[in-house]
């Protein structure tokens, strides 16, 4: 069955980085985009970033563009997700997904990433 397994969040500072890697198994990666979403408290849950399949074409929000990356790598199906510049607005869960053709989302168990001081 499809598997998504975050790992990489954390307490930082702001102005600081992590690096999030989501490992996926149970369907074929390198055939699907995939996407890393947020959910901070009282909020809904929203798109950060985007990656194609191949990889070559890549999307953000706007409130993370130029400081947060997407990347993945298909020969070990991982995707990842580099954040720096880290604002305390950052902080949420943030979960990666899959979409099939048919609509079906699939979603990992979150990874906590909270910006303090």
């Amino acid at each position: 069955q499809v598997q998504l397994v975050e790992s990489g969040g954390g307490l930082v500072q702001p102005g600081g980085s992590l690096r999030l890697s989501c490992a996926a198994s149970g369907f074929t990666f390198s055939n699907y985009a995939m996407s890393w979403y947020r959910q901070a408290p009282g909020k809904e849950r929203e798109l950060v970033a985007a990656i194609q399949s191949a990889g070559g074409i890549t999307s953000y929000a706007d409130s993370v563009k130029d400081r947060f990356t997407i990347s993945r790598d298909n020969a070990k199906n991982t995707v990842a997700l580099q954040m720096n510049s880290l604002k305390p607005e950052d902080t949420a869960v943030y979960y990666c997904n899959y979409r099939t053709n048919w609509g079906t989302n699939y979603w990992g168990q979150g990874t906590q990433v909270t910006v303090s001081s």
